[in-house]
C-alpha cells in the first residue's frame, strides 16, 4: 500500500512537471509600430487660436520633441496626435491666460516619420513612414531588390534608448510566408546587402 502511494505521489509530481505551462516568449519590439500621425522631431505644424491672431503660427518640433509658445513656454509634443497637442495647448492657455480659449493644430509636414532603404535595391532612398508599414512594403517602396541582393540577410538598423541595435530579418522568407512579417518604426534603416554567391 505504501509502496502504490509513493508512486501516485510521484506520479503527480511528474504530471506537475510535464503539464506545467512554459512561460511564453514576449513580443518582441519589433513587431510593434508607431502610428505615423503622431508628432516627432523635425514636424512642422500650423496653430491657430481663434480670435489671437498674435497666438497663432508656424511651429517645428525640436529635437527634443518640443515647441516654445507663447505665453506658456516649452510644451512637449512627441508622440502626441495633431488633437492632443491642442487640447495641451488649450488647456495651458485656459488655465491663466485665455477664457475659453479654442486652439485647432494642422499638420503641414511630417519629416519625424519616415523610414531609409539602402543597398542592393533599385531605387535606394527616403520614404515616407505608413502605419504598421513592414519591412517588405518598404523593399517594394524602394523599387525592389536588385539580382545582386542577398535577400534573407537583409537587415533593419534601429535606435533604441539612445543605442543603435540591428534586426536581420530574412525577407525572401517572410515573402514566401515561412516567417512573420517585420514592422517598421520611424527612422528605421532597411539595408539588403550583397550576396557572395
Amino acid at each position: 500500500m505504501r509502496r502504490l502511494l509513493v508512486s501516485v505521489v510521484i506520479l503527480a509530481v511528474v504530471s506537475g512537471c510535464w503539464f506545467r505551462k512554459t512561460p511564453e516568449t514576449p513580443d518582441v519590439v519589433v513587431y510593434k509600430y508607431t502610428p505615423a500621425s503622431t508628432l516627432g522631431p523635425g514636424d512642422v505644424f500650423e496653430v491657430k487660436v481663434y480670435d489671437e491672431k498674435e497666438l497663432s503660427g508656424i511651429y517645428r518640433v525640436s529635437s527634443a520633441g518640443s515647441i516654445s509658445f507663447p505665453l506658456i513656454g516649452k510644451v512637449q509634443v512627441k508622440g502626441m496626435t495633431s488633437t492632443d497637442a491642442a487640447d495641451l495647448i488649450q488647456g495651458q492657455l485656459g488655465k491663466k491666460y485665455l477664457r475659453n480659449p479654442q486652439v485647432s493644430i494642422f499638420i503641414k509636414e511630417y519629416n519625424s516619420k519616415k523610414i531609409s532603404v539602402f543597398g542592393q535595391v533599385s531605387k535606394p532612398g527616403t520614404f515616407k513612414y505608413e502605419d504598421n508599414m513592414s519591412v517588405t512594403q518598404a523593399v517594394s517602396m524602394a523599387g525592389g531588390f536588385t539580382k545582386m541582393a542577398a535577400k534573407d540577410d537583409t537587415n533593419v538598423t534601429r535606435i533604441e534608448a539612445g543605442r543603435e541595435k540591428k534586426y536581420p530579418v530574412p525577407v525572401e522568407s517572410i515573402a514566401q510566408g515561412k516567417t512573420r512579417n517585420f514592422y517598421l518604426q520611424p527612422g528605421d534603416i532597411v539595408y539588403v546587402p550583397e550576396s557572395i554567391w
